[in-house]
């Protein structure tokens, strides 16, 4: 099988390697979608080849035709530099949006991820939200982030608050909140409709007692994104387990002027919300 050369694949690599690193991706945990851009499908098209059609299980007209790099099932996010035609593949989406072939990867037989209609459906979520902007779709399942999830409400107020309150430039990263959900049996289909609908307003949602799903234009801000909001989460559950009346936080006031000064847009109406 022909390698794909191509900057998005270093920049994937590069990702994977350091979300290892920090240790979101124990065993075949967590998965990745891209929506590529029509000027990198032309760069590789000479490596495809051409698969069978297979039902997607769902419809998402709003991708039809639209090609996709996306993490195999089963596969270990620290073995992608290693094989990555074994561990991910290029698939593309028919015009009803209804199936997908493989073009590229899955070596051995192998299948995209198995939440495979999960990424479909927030990719589609998040293109039309982000007027075609968004590309990526990556669920990890950082530990600070899953800890939070046994103690705060599961509320997007309670989880922007508390965010937001521990680290400056937490307001400047999701300035927009970050999104919770109900727990949901993973990979089930309501889980899949309720993240798209949260990213329909949200950059990140937080599936409580397993991970959180992230969004971003590139490789480096869906990283940044999850990265921020894991450091803004383990600096609350250290807080939260040496007081539990912190002497200083970040106010509200505080908010109103990050806003103001970085412009960030955020709606005065989500400020009073989450410190309501």
């Amino acid at each position: 099988m022909a390698k794909i050369e191509a900057a998005f694949v270093e920049e994937f690599l590069s990702l994977a390697d350091g979300a290892v690193a920090q240790g979101w991706h124990e065993a075949n945990a967590g998965n990745l979608s891209y929506r590529m851009p029509p000027e990198q499908i032309d760069g590789i098209s000479g490596s495809f080849r051409q698969g069978a059609w297979e039902p997607l299980g769902l419809a998402v007209p709003g991708i039809a035709e639209q090609f996709f790099f996306i993490t195999a099932a089963g596969s270990y996010f620290r073995d992608m530099r290693a094989d990555l035609e074994h561990n991910a593949g290029v698939i593309e989406l028919d015009d009803a949006g209804t199936h997908y072939r493989v073009r590229w990867g899955f070596s051995e037989g192998r299948r995209p991820t198995s939440e495979l209609f999960m990424h479909m459906l927030c990719q589609e979520a998040k293109m039309i939200a982000s007027r075609d902007a968004n590309r990526i779709i990556y669920h990890a399942h950082p530990a600070n982030v899953n800890a939070l999830t046994f103690v705060l409400p599961l509320t997007s107020t309670a989880f922007t608050r508390e965010l937001w309150t521990t680290i400056s430039e937490c307001a400047m990263v999701f300035p927009r909140g970050i999104g919770v959900i109900d727990w949901m049996v993973p990979g089930s289909r309501e889980l899949a409709v309720a993240s798209a609908e949260a990213l329909e307003i949200h950059d990140a949602v937080v599936w409580p007692h397993h991970g959180i799903f992230c969004a971003g234009d590139t490789f480096a801000r869906a990283y940044g994104l999850l990265s921020t909001i894991e450091k803004a989460s383990e600096v609350a559950v250290k807080v939260r387990s040496m007081t539990t009346a912190p002497l200083n936080r970040i106010s509200k006031e505080d908010i109103c002027k990050i806003n103001e000064a970085y412009a960030l847009g955020i709606p005065p109406e989500l400020i009073a919300a989450v410190f309501q």
